[in-house]
């Protein structure tokens, strides 16, 4: 070992000066310098729960994750919170990543990794999850302990064996009962639909709640405040309609690819790749099985020895291959980005029967579908009560512009009055000034006969514009 303990070592040279000669002393966690700050590079806390249903807090890195989960980075970009990124659902070899809404998962055939687990609004998930998790284990558990008691009981071939494990990974678990139980990965989704499309209805049937009441007030009194709520209303409705119109497209597209949904089915994928091992390994064995006769040796030909030999060269040649081959694939799952072009992608495209999980998706496609709707109506209701605002205020606006016509007509008319009464007003000479041929009673005539005049001119001008449908 080269390591030694650091008390054995004593660089101090020099008295006046202990700490010369000493190495640094490296700076503690998350205190000054660059150490701290490398170390909580990538670091975040995951919240693990295995197929049994325990929680196991983590501390883990980006790379760690990518290690054990087999995803690439871009795909573990998507649930990061610091970045925005729309609801999404990715199948990958060994994964599937979950991102809707609130939830942050990775889900593989054994366990489930949860980002932000200590989020309030992720605690209800949480114990639901747990819930789920322990129902299905409990329900598996007794079938996985009746086949131990029967492979312990009765010893079969590795070929049988294989085929049951073939035979088992292509049927669905069943309870005692009878009910087919899903995998552990689709149990896992399910709980994420659930909870997702649960949210998104929760958050729409509260805002329908808040939304009539401000629109029934805003259609009774058109008032700054009212308009203002309603405004906020729409903003939350543009907002969550979005969401879930994204929830939405993300399940159809699913929907419309069954090679995405058969990338989901984690727990046939793994028992396939354990099948072909377990079938590669048997075949190792058969090709090592070489009879050699106890006697003749001595009398066998050259030409037998020249086949045999040959032979155990082919099989290096051929063993060599397939060393090669599993390094290659090995290292294709490694640096896997998530792309569709996977030999064993297609290989278990063909060979998965996605109606399963296709069901499932369809299920919570409809919930999703419903809220969208619900949304839609809400979305027209507004519309619907814009437009009669939008009628209300043009109709106060058109007796607004009668009242101004009315308001001018008369104004004109009076106009015209006070003309007459300028033109009397002159210093000029007339009978009708004279005192003694015309008294007081000419006087009130003139000005009665001037009112008169002024106001059949402003209803003769009111009777012309009712007539050219100027006013109502």
């Amino acid at each position: 070992m080269r390591g030694a303990r650091p008390e054995e070592f004593n660089f101090n040279t020099n008295p006046s000066t202990p700490n010369t000669g000493q190495p640094t002393p490296p700076y503690p966690a998350g205190v000054g310098g660059g150490g701290g700050r490398k170390k909580g590079v990538g670091v975040r806390s995951w919240l693990v729960l295995n197929s049994s249903g325990s929680a196991d807090p983590k501390e883990e890195g980006k790379h760690a994750i990518m290690r054990r989960t087999g995803l690439p980075a871009r795909d573990l970009r998507i649930l990061d919170p610091l970045l925005s990124y729309p609801s999404t659902v990715l199948g990958r070899e060994r994964a599937i990543v979950i991102n809707l809404e609130h939830i942050k998962a990775i889900i593989t055939a054994q366990e489930v990794l949860l980002l932000n687990s200590k989020d309030p609004s992720v605690s209800p998930f949480i114990e639901e999850l747990k819930r789920r998790i322990v129902c299905h284990h409990q329900a598996t558990n007794p079938q996985e302990e009746h086949s131990s008691e029967g492979e312990a009981g009765t010893p079969q071939s590795s070929g049988d064996q294989g085929s049951e494990a073939k035979k088992g990974a292509k049927q669905s678990l069943e309870n005692q009962d009878g009910s087919k139980v899903l995998p552990f990965e689709f149990v896992a989704l399910e709980a994420c639909l659930e909870a997702a499309s649960s949210s998104l209805e929760h958050e729409a049937l509260r805002l329908e709640l808040e939304a009539h009441p401000a629109l029934d007030k805003l259609t009774s009194k058109i008032s700054t405040l009212n308009l203002e709520r309603v405004r906020q209303i729409k903003s939350r409705l543009v907002a969550i309609t979005g969401r879930v119109q994204k929830v939405r497209d993300e399940l159809e597209h699913l929907l419309d690819d069954d090679e995405d949904m058969a990338e989901m089915y984690l727990t046939e994928k793994l028992a396939q790749k354990l099948e072909d091992s377990s079938n590669s390994s048997m075949n190792e064995s058969d090709t090592f099985e070489v009879d050699l006769p106890q006697g003749d040796e001595d009398d066998r030909l050259p030409t037998e020895f020249a086949s045999e030999a040959n032979r155990d060269e082919s099989y290096l040649q051929a063993h060599d291959a397939h060393d090669l081959l599993m390094s290659a694939h090995g290292a294709l799952s490694r640096n896997s980005r998530g792309t569709h072009t996977s030999s064993t992608r297609s290989a278990m495209t063909n060979k998965l029967d996605v109606e399963e999980l296709e069901m499932l998706l369809e299920a919570y496609f409809v919930q999703i579908d419903g809220t969208l709707n619900k949304l839609s109506t809400l979305r027209e209701y507004v519309d619907d009560t814009e437009d009669y605002i939008n009628i209300m205020l043009d109709d106060k606006q058109n007796h607004l512009l009668q009242m101004g016509v009315m308001l001018t007509t008369a104004t004109l008319v009076l106009s015209a009055f006070i003309a007459v009464a300028g033109v009397f007003g002159m210093n000029i000479s007339i009978e009708l000034f004279k005192d003694d041929k015309n008294g007081p009673g000419r006087f009130l005539w003139t000005v009665i006969g001037g009112s008169l005049g002024s106001i059949f001119l402003y209803v003769g001008a009111i009777g012309w514009c009712k007539y050219k449908r100027l006013l109502e």
